[in-house]
């Protein structure tokens, strides 16, 4: 089962882009970030027609995920639990249940950017990461193959970053970013790409400022966390770095991993 994640930074106004890359790449589930459109502007009769069954989690102007999935989704939800009184569409999960597969539950996830730091956008950071910890600490107990990924707008090390001096007061690469990251790893996650590929140099995203993608000042901030169950049974990992020099690119490229 291949599992992918791509944050588009605006899907209707990238979707011909988009298209082109589901349909070389063919994602068997992917989770989409800043889709940037309320649920009835999401493009569906175009994912449809690639028979995909679609679960959104929208938001006008900013924020918005999706999970898409060719197999039925079952136990649908959306948003993060634990603060009734946020209103960012930053999350959405469900247990895909191919029908001759393992079932296998995901989660997309658009964690907060946090800039500027110190100040109330890294507080609420932290404050999501703890609530994602909370979630996935649930999650694993039911002892079930999981999927946790997406932007998690984190820098986990310095082998992941072109320049982490550059980089050293960014609310992505703060130590206490960081640390919430490893928190949640540490409760039993695989990083997947790491494991795969755990010393190449691999970027997720490349701004559009200052030659980075022509520079490759690139950072790796899109992550797919697995549990014990669904880390048994990765086959194969993957960055889909040409897409970024492609026209009217996405400032991220899609991510994926290969389940047996």
């Amino acid at each position: 089962m291949k599992i992918a994640s791509f944050n588009v930074n605006s899907i209707n106004a990238r979707l011909p882009r988009i298209l082109d890359w589901f349909d070389r790449a063919k994602p068997d589930v992917c989770v989409l970030q800043e889709i940037k459109c309320v649920d009835e502007k999401f493009p569906y009769a175009e994912f449809e027609d690639r028979s995909y069954n679609i679960h959104v989690h929208g938001q006008k102007t900013y924020n918005g995920v999706a999970l898409l999935s060719k197999h039925p989704l079952d136990e649908l939800r959306r948003g993060l639990p634990g603060d009734p009184s946020d209103d960012q569409s930053r999350y959405v999960e469900a247990v895909v249940t191919p029908k001759d597969e393992r079932p296998v539950r995901v989660a997309g996830v658009y964690a907060p950017n946090g800039n500027p730091a110190p100040g109330p956008k890294f507080d609420y950071k932290l404050d999501w990461l703890k609530r994602l910890k909370t979630h996935a600490e649930e999650l694993l107990s039911y002892e079930e193959a999981l999927v946790i990924a997406g932007d998690y707008n984190i820098i986990p090390q310095a082998a992941d970053v072109h320049d982490p001096k550059a980089w050293a007061a960014d609310a992505l690469f703060l130590p206490e970013s960081r640390a919430a990251y490893r928190e949640i790893l540490n409760l039993g996650f695989t990083d997947a790409i790491r494991q795969v590929n755990p010393e190449k140099t691999l970027y997720t995203f490349w701004d559009y400022q200052a030659c980075a993608w022509e520079k490759d000042h690139g950072i790796r901030i899109d992550h797919f966390l697995l549990s014990p169950q669904a880390a048994d049974r990765l086959k194969d990992v993957g960055v889909d770095r040409s897409e970024r020099g492609k026209e009217k690119p996405s400032d991220h490229v899609p991510v994926w991993v290969d389940l047996k």
